[in-house]
This record gives structure tokens, C-alpha cells and sequence, in this order.
């Protein structure tokens, strides 16, 4: 019983994590920037990184793959 509800949970937690790193940004400088030569480090959204939406997704990111990881060894081991 214990071992069905947390594979549940890891199911769960399997396709937020895919569709919160689906939905993050590449890294890589956008054509328009390239084109006008705007520098993102030095604009508003660059100065404010810790409170922007990619910070938050990165931050549910690294908090999701850290209970993947945690779920995926403690279904692996012989507790349950």
C-alpha cells in the first residue's frame, strides 16, 4: 500500500519535472537581441533575476529532481 502511493507520487512528480524544464528558456541570446545589440545583464529583467518566472521554474526544478532522485532511490532500495 505504502509503496503504490509513493509511486504515485513519483509518477507525479516524473511529468512535472518534465513539463517545468519543457517550459524553461534556452540560455541561448534570442535573435533580436543579437540583432540590436541589447545587452540582457544590464536591462531591468537581467538585474532582477531572483525574482523573475525563469528563476522560480529553475528553483521548483532543482527541488523536483532532488525528490526524484531521493523517491527513485527509496523505491530502489528493499525497504518496501
Amino acid at each position: 500500500m505504502v509503496k503504490t502511493i509513493i509511486m504515485v507520487v513519483y509518477v507525479i512528480i516524473c511529468i512535472a519535472l518534465t513539463i517545468i524544464v519543457l517550459s524553461q528558456e534556452g540560455k541561448s541570446a534570442s535573435l533580436t537581441s543579437s540583432i540590436t545589440g541589447g545587452n540582457y545583464d544590464n536591462s531591468y529583467w537581467g538585474k532582477n533575476k531572483g525574482s523573475s518566472k525563469d528563476a522560480v521554474l529553475r528553483k521548483i526544478t532543482t527541488v523536483l529532481g532532488i525528490l526524484f532522485i531521493i523517491i527513485a532511490l527509496l523505491l530502489d532500495s528493499k525497504l518496501f
